[in-house]
């Protein structure tokens, strides 16, 4: 076909070809005669071929490659032409649905975010477990960074352990970061919770066998694996040593393994992550009190995952306005890392790199369209500058609240333990109307990857790259440009379903394998439009409702969410957690 098809096409080439030389030589005499009539009103004329249309993309896409060398020159925001630029390119298909108005984004909720639900469940013929002592061996796992960064290894541990037909020893904790925290696994995750959900994948124990540990004549083979391996390497280089030494121990285990894997084993990563990680209940109980309060004063309230510790900072390498002062502080913290290498905090803003400021923080949700009497929770280590850091924050939102504030007396026992501190910070974020982070780190990412899962819960990411530039001109414009621009650069970065492509990115932040579209052929979308409320019914093709968005979806993942009623559906977990970890290899 194929063939055929480009013979054709070479071959209309060449009669369309002899057909134009035959047109033109029995024209020849006639043209002459007008070329010499309309030498008079035209010189040089010459017949030409109609010339060829230009898609669109295409011209949005030279568009957007010229302002964006001029904005390399210039630093200028070239977002507004970003706008317009995504109305003329090929659209999704519920982007098609908001076309009858140009309405501005609802920061609260998106209105996508009901047609969407997370999937992990076990496929029919994905194999059950092996059993314990028919498996090939004891896989030990030493986790690595602050306990989101440690969430990540745990959740690939039990994937390797799948891939290598291995018994899961329960993880071991990181007492040596920078976080300094004694807890083990079971003082911040429900241990048997963990080890019964899954019995259906891998087998997991507390402890290896003393009986085994008794006929083993080495101690256990250590060795650490290389970042984002694929399961091959650990086929080829792990699983020969663990049949020869009967238990491995994996050290500093921290994205250790690749984001692409097929499908059922990103599955069994939502499986574990979003089901079989569940908080003890001290500190689920303690996180929905305040969940409780917060909702008590506020039907709906943001929380703000605000990174910027002194240590953090420092590592960043950039600089945050606090003069001389702190380019010395900040400067002998960086000392602790003699590998670090000298940048430049300018080019660091300019690439996106640094946090947010509690003050652009504040600036970025006001210009978003968040009153100055939104309820805030607010997610955090030691602020660097104390009070006088956040008190332009607080002025924005004075509905400002802490962990610290709501629960004084209740939150004792855990001060020692900065690990269940961030637990408690993880639940309250995760249930919050909204979430916005100032940092890409490795709370923000998990986080960001479990409220897509959970519904696509309003998630707002700053587009730092693009907002530097606002910030530092935002004297130079008026509130009304700063907040359009402000709007314009946020496109794309507020939570909604399709922002992130299938593949892009770290799994755990997009869990696209494990997010499907609704089943219904009908769609109802409430819009409002000034004081009418405009509703109407968008017809979806079978072939899309019966599909994944993000991949094609097993009938009986279908007719199991059909079976399910919707306030199944909105029941929201509680039981993962974490501050981002900015120590790593």
């Amino acid at each position: 076909m194929g063939v055929a098809s480009k013979a054709w096409r070479y071959s209309g080439g060449l009669v369309l070809n002899n057909l134009d030389s035959a047109i033109l030589q029995q024209q020849k005499p006639k043209q002459q005669s007008q070329e010499l009539h309309s030498n008079n009103f035209f010189l040089g004329w010459k017949w030409r071929r109609p010339t060829v249309a230009v898609p669109w993309t295409v011209v949005c896409g030279l568009m957007l490659f010229s302002v964006g060398l001029i904005s390399l020159f210039t630093g200028h925001v070239a977002s507004d032409l970003e706008w317009y630029s995504q109305r003329l390119v090929k659209r999704t298909w519920y982007s098609k649905l908001d076309r009858v108005s140009r309405a501005p984004i609802d920061v609260w909720k998106s209105k996508f975010s009901n047609f969407y639900y997370g999937c992990s469940e076990r496929a029919p013929y994905f194999a059950p477990a092996v059993r314990e002592r028919l498996s090939n061996g004891y896989l030990l796992i030493a986790t690595s960074g602050g306990l989101n960064q440690q969430r990540t290894g745990i959740t690939d541990a039990v994937v390797v352990a799948r891939i290598l037909n291995a018994t899961l020893v329960v993880p071991e904790l990181d007492h040596h970061s920078y976080w300094k925290d004694e807890s083990d696994f079971f003082d911040i995750f429900d241990v048997h919770w963990f080890i019964s959900y899954l019995a259906k994948d891998v087998p997991i124990v507390k402890k290896v066998p003393e009986k085994v540990m008794r006929s083993m004549e080495k101690p256990p083979y250590t060795m650490r694996v290389p970042r984002k391996s694929e399961p091959e390497y650990y086929v080829e280089q792990v699983l020969p040593i663990l049949l020869r030494r009967r238990v491995v121990q994996l050290t500093k285990f921290d994205y250790r393994l690749s984001n692409d894997l097929d499908e059922d084993l990103q599955k069994l990563r939502c499986r574990v992550n979003y089901h079989a990680l569940r908080f003890t209940k001290p500190i689920r109980n303690l996180g929905q009190r305040l969940v409780t309060r917060m909702r008590k004063m506020a039907k709906r309230f943001i929380a703000v995952h605000l990174r910027f510790e002194p240590d953090m900072l420092a590592f960043s390498g950039c600089y945050y306005g606090g003069g001389d002062k702190e380019r010395f502080e900040l400067g002998e913290i960086r000392k602790r890392w003699k590998t670090l290498p000298e940048i430049s905090p300018d080019e660091e803003r300019m690439r996106g790199k640094c946090p947010l400021t509690p003050h652009e923080v504040g600036l970025l949700l006001r210009a978003l369209g968040f009153e100055n009497n939104t309820y805030l929770y607010v997610a955090s280590g030691e602020i660097y500058g104390g009070e006088e850091t956040l008190r332009p924050l607080r002025e924005l939102f004075p509905n400002f609240y802490t962990k610290e504030m709501l629960a004084e007396e209740e939150l004792k026992p855990f001060l020692p333990f900065s690990s269940r501190l961030a637990a408690i910070d993880y639940i309250v974020c995760d249930e919050s109307d909204v979430f916005v982070t100032n940092n890409n780190g490795n709370m923000a990412k998990v986080l960001a990857g479990r409220r897509r899962y959970m519904g696509h819960k309003r998630t707002i990411r700053p587009n730092a790259k693009r907002l530097s530039a606002l910030f530092t001109a935002r004297d130079k414009m008026d509130w009304t440009t700063f907040a359009r621009k402000v709007k314009s650069c946020q496109r794309g970065f507020m939570g909604e379903p399709e922002e992130i492509k299938p593949g892009r990115g770290e799994f755990h932040e997009f869990p696209s394998s494990c997010i499907c579209q609704k089943p219904s052929k009908y769609y109802v979308v409430n819009k409002n439009k000034g004081d009418q409320n405009l509703t109407r019914i968008v017809n979806v093709s079978k072939a899309e409702s019966s599909n994944k968005i993000f991949g094609n979806e097993r009938e009986e993942s279908v007719m199991k969410w059909k079976n399910k009623t919707t306030s199944n559906e909105s029941v929201s977990f509680t039981e993962d957690i974490d501050r981002d970890d900015f120590l790593s290899d």
